[in-house]
């Protein structure tokens, strides 16, 4: 059972039981955001660097064996670890227009490889997928970063 909270989950189990066996639910407001999310590297240092330097998020040095990134538009921190071997990942980045344009000049400045979808990622091309921009290129660890001006619809991944 839900309510309408304003886009926040409010769900409650109070671990009561009607006399049907029935499980009773009560509504309230959880808020949940998350905090972190450990991201395997090669070089963490280096990692946190290169996030730094083309998407913007402040580093400052290490917490702990972890060399984390701040979102700042969040709470959020890609915490960076060391690690001998991993697959790669994919992390997506919601940004505004003139975000895009930032950082999408310091990927190309960087010379790194670009490409407009994700099994293209240096075609050197852009997409305009949901009237918005976006674009895909590597980190240094060879993690798939993905950077996205709309949000993507239903309505895009529909055949017809």
């Amino acid at each position: 059972m839900a309510a309408d909270t304003g886009g926040l989950l409010a769900l409650d189990f109070d671990g009561a039981y009607d006399r049907d066996h029935h499980s009773t639910w009560r509504t309230r407001v959880v808020t949940i955001e998350l905090n972190h999310t450990i991201v395997p590297a090669h070089d963490k240092e280096a990692s946190a660097r290169f996030y730094e330097r083309i998407l913007g998020f402040p580093y400052q040095g290490p917490l702990g064996h972890f060399a984390p990134v701040l979102i700042p538009s969040q709470a959020l921190t890609l915490d960076f670890d060391n690690r001998e071997s991993f697959e790669p990942q994919h992390y997506a980045f919601k940004v505004g227009e003139t975000e895009f344009d930032e950082i999408f000049g310091r990927v190309k400045a960087e010379g790194l490889a670009y490409g407009s979808e994700p099994w293209t990622p240096d075609n050197l091309k852009i997409n305009h997928w949901n009237g918005g921009r976006g674009v895909y290129f590597r980190d240094p660890n060879g993690h798939l970063l993905e950077l996205l001006t709309r949000d993507y619809t239903a309505e895009q991944f529909t055949d017809g």
